[in-house]
């Protein structure tokens, strides 16, 4: 059995306090996954519609170019923590903040980006 330290319990020891570094990680993979189920979806769904142009398919390589540095730097404002840190109560707000920001762009982003090339190629 592990025995805590004077200066609390290691991340190890404290099995019910949250690694906001873990957390975002994993927040990161479930919001990619999600986002490119509905780009998929959503592309495909606009293809089905007619959109004869290629426009569609820009829509999926912008999960490449856009999405992935963006939750990649959703990840990394959280990794930087020391152990301390990433176990701190007091950093529980700003963690919502950022699952919230993420969460709307990888829900948001494949309609809104779906809607501007129809926009587009309505146009055309």
């Amino acid at each position: 059995m592990k025995q805590s330290t004077q200066h609390g319990d290691s991340l190890d020891d404290a099995p019910d306090a949250r690694d906001w570094r873990k957390a975002m990680s994993d927040h990161v993979a479930y919001a990619l996954l999600v986002y490119t189920a509905l780009q998929i979806f959503v592309t495909v769904h606009a293809l089905e519609g007619g959109s004869s142009t290629i426009l569609p398919y820009l829509a999926l390589v912008v999960l490449v170019t856009g999405i992935i540095p963006a939750c990649r730097w959703f990840e990394k404002r959280w990794y930087g923590l020391t152990d301390e840190q990433a176990v701190d109560p007091a950093y529980h707000h700003a963690f919502r903040a950022d699952i919230i920001r993420l969460w709307l762009l990888a829900i948001g982003l494949p309609f809104a980006l779906t809607a501007l090339f129809k926009g587009i190629a309505a146009l055309a």
